[in-house]
Formats: structure tokens, C-alpha cells, sequence
């Protein structure tokens, strides 16, 4: 059995779609409203049960760790509810529910037409997980899963408390053998401090081209190369929205460990979004979520028993193959609302 467990922030957003982003101090009519369930982890959660096959489904167990209002509250309904057919296999019994609170994350999302912008003022009122909770979690997970030899887990955090997570990532690392565990972060709000501690402890990085222009990078590339000493991960991220994104796969050292051997080993993969058959531009209309889907594409990519042969990290044509896809899900993402018509649109690579 193979374990996912994905640590994030869940929240309920409320969307108001305006023809352009209103100056301070104005009225504006939005054009539309919707309320919908957000939150990195969640949202990648969504996407990859919209995409998994039957036999994903009896072979890869996933979990979800949250912090969350109190069990009877009114949001928790609408939250388990919104991952649609998926929330019946997914197991929320990881999260923390907070008593006498009633109201999860709120997130308020402006989103302008004329540019595509979209601004994001959030609300949080629940207290947030404590390391201590964490071990409590994952010591109940180990006992409640069985532990064959072939079992693996896989853990992805999105890097809200930098200082927690990385202490929930030393706490796996002395509990779980190395060879059936994977850890990947995400370091994606600029400016938030303790990001490249988390990534200095991961194996897989995923870096948003935000986070990577607040560091003075100019492309995935660049980004990538220039982390990379900073890091033990063996496979590396960076998306860049209409330009696609970049992978820089390390494989292991043997002998020497200069840097010169290092660069040796290194290989940037970069894939753009497939050009339309009728040639005219990708139209974008909602790109909320569009890097919790890449998220979601290279997980699937890395877990589904059908694509077990993009796996092995030593063959570039399996990786360049697994980035590929993971683009083209974020552009088939942008061009509807929400992620429902991802199922309808699969492509395996």
C-alpha cells in the first residue's frame, strides 16, 4: 500500500470576479460570486481523485491533515462534501478539530478580468498545529496502516509554519526508514522566512515563480541551478505560469562530492503548454489552484500503478514525460472553473 499524507491549510474561499481591480477606497459591482472550498493540500487532493483509477484507488491510501473547526460545526460539512465522489476515500480522520470554533480558514479572492490578477486576503482564527500534534497524528497512522515491507508514504507539506513543519520533517525522518519514505514541500509565499530550511530537508521541492523572483531569479532555470547546493532533494520544481515550468533531476553521487562532480549529475528539463490544434491562445479563465494541480499532476505521476515506468529517476525521457504532464493538467485547469472537467480530461502521459 502506498500512503499519501498532505499537510495544509483548508479553507473556504469566496470568489468575486470584477472587470478590473478596484482602486482604494471604491465601489465596484462584481460580476459574479462563488463560495468554494480551497487550501493547497485540499485542492491537490481534489484534483488527484478526480484523476485516479480504480486501481489507484485500492492501492494508494490518502490522508489529510488539517486544522479544522469543531466536528458539528456547519463548515465541516460543506468542507467533505466539496471533494465531491473523492471524500469518501479519503481519510480526514487525521485532522485536528478545533473545539469552539465554528469557522474554518476563510480566504477572499478578488479576481480582475482585465488582467487575470487574482488578490488574496485571508482570515484565520483556529490555532495552529503544534508539533507535538503532529507526532500524535503520525504515531496513530503508523499503528492504524499496516506496515508490510512494501508499504511507502509519502508526505507533502505545504509550508504554512515553517518552524513546525520542519520539525514534523526531523520526526519522520528518525521513524520511518529513508528507502519507503518521501518528503516534498512547497516554497511558494515570498518572503516567508524558514522556506529554505524545508527545503534544505526535503526530497522533493516544488518553488512557485513568485517565491522565485523574491529571491531575484528571472527563470525556472535560474531558480532551480541556484538552490540546488541547498538542498538534499533529488528532484526540484519550479513553475512559471503561461511559460510552463522546469525540473532539475539530481541523482545520486557516487565517490567524489565536489561541486564540480555535482553539476556533472544535474539535468533542467523545461516544457511550455502544447500550442491549441487551431492555434489561437490558451484562454484562461480561472487560475486559482492552477499550481496545487501541477501539484497534484506530478504526484500522480510519481504514484498511479498505471505510470509505475516514469518512476525510475535515472531515465529522462520518464521525467521529461512527467513534467509534461503536469503542465498540461495546470492548462487544462486555467481554462474552466474549479477542477471537475479535470476527470472528464484526462490524458495520461
Amino acid at each position: 500500500m502506498k500512503h499519501l499524507v498532505l499537510t495544509g491549510a483548508c479553507a473556504l474561499d469566496t470568489i468575486l470576479t470584477v472587470p478590473a481591480y478596484p482602486p482604494e477606497d471604491a465601489k465596484q459591482r462584481a460580476s459574479s460570486l462563488q463560495v468554494r472550498r480551497g487550501g493547497n493540500c485540499p485542492n491537490t487532493l481534489e484534483v488527484l481523485h478526480h484523476l485516479f483509477s480504480p486501481s489507484d484507488q485500492a492501492n494508494i491510501k490518502t490522508h489529510l491533515i488539517s486544522t479544522l473547526p469543531a466536528q458539528n460545526s456547519p463548515a465541516i460539512t460543506k468542507i467533505h462534501s466539496s471533494f465531491g465522489p473523492g471524500s469518501t476515500k479519503i481519510d480526514f480522520s487525521p485532522c485536528i478539530h478545533r473545539d469552539g470554533h465554528t469557522e474554518s480558514v476563510s480566504s477572499y479572492i478578488i479576481r480582475s478580468l482585465e488582467t487575470g490578477s487574482r488578490t488574496v486576503v485571508n482570515y484565520n482564527d483556529l490555532p495552529e498545529m503544534t508539533p507535538d500534534e503532529f507526532e500524535r497524528i503520525l504515531d496513530t497512522l503508523l499503528l492504524s496502516n499496516s506496515k508490510e515491507e512494501e508499504d511507502s508514504w509519502w508526505f507533502h507539506f505545504e509550508g504554512r509554519i515553517p518552524s513546525t513543519t520542519l520539525q514534523c520533517i526531523h520526526y519522520i525522518r528518525t521513524h520511518l526508514p529513508p528507502n519507503t519514505t518521501t518528503i516534498s514541500v512547497e516554497c511558494e509565499k515570498p518572503n516567508r522566512e524558514g522556506l529554505t530550511s524545508l527545503a534544505a530537508e526535503a526530497d522533493v521541492v516544488f518553488y512557485s515563480s513568485s517565491w522565485a523572483e523574491s529571491r531575484g531569479y528571472h527563470n525556472p532555470e535560474a531558480c532551480l541551478r541556484g538552490e540546488a547546493p541547498s538542498t538534499r532533494a533529488s528532484l526540484m520544481l519550479c513553475t512559471w505560469g503561461a511559460s510552463g515550468a522546469g525540473m532539475l533531476t539530481r541523482r545520486k553521487l557516487g565517490g567524489g562530492s565536489g561541486a564540480k562532480e555535482l553539476q556533472e549529475e544535474d539535468e533542467y528539463i523545461h516544457h511550455s503548454p502544447a500550442t491549441p490544434k487551431d492555434g489561437k491562445p490558451i484562454k484562461v479563465v480561472d487560475t486559482i489552484g492552477a499550481g496545487d494541480t501541477f501539484i497534484a499532476g506530478v504526484l500522480y505521476a510519481s504514484l498511479s500503478s498505471s505510470l509505475l515506468h516514469m518512476v525510475d529517476a535515472s531515465s529522462s525521457s520518464s521525467q521529461k514525460a512527467k513534467l509534461a504532464f503536469a503542465v498540461e493538467l495546470a492548462t487544462k485547469k486555467v481554462q474552466d472553473e474549479g477542477f471537475a472537467h479535470l476527470a472528464a480530461q484526462q490524458q495520461q502521459p
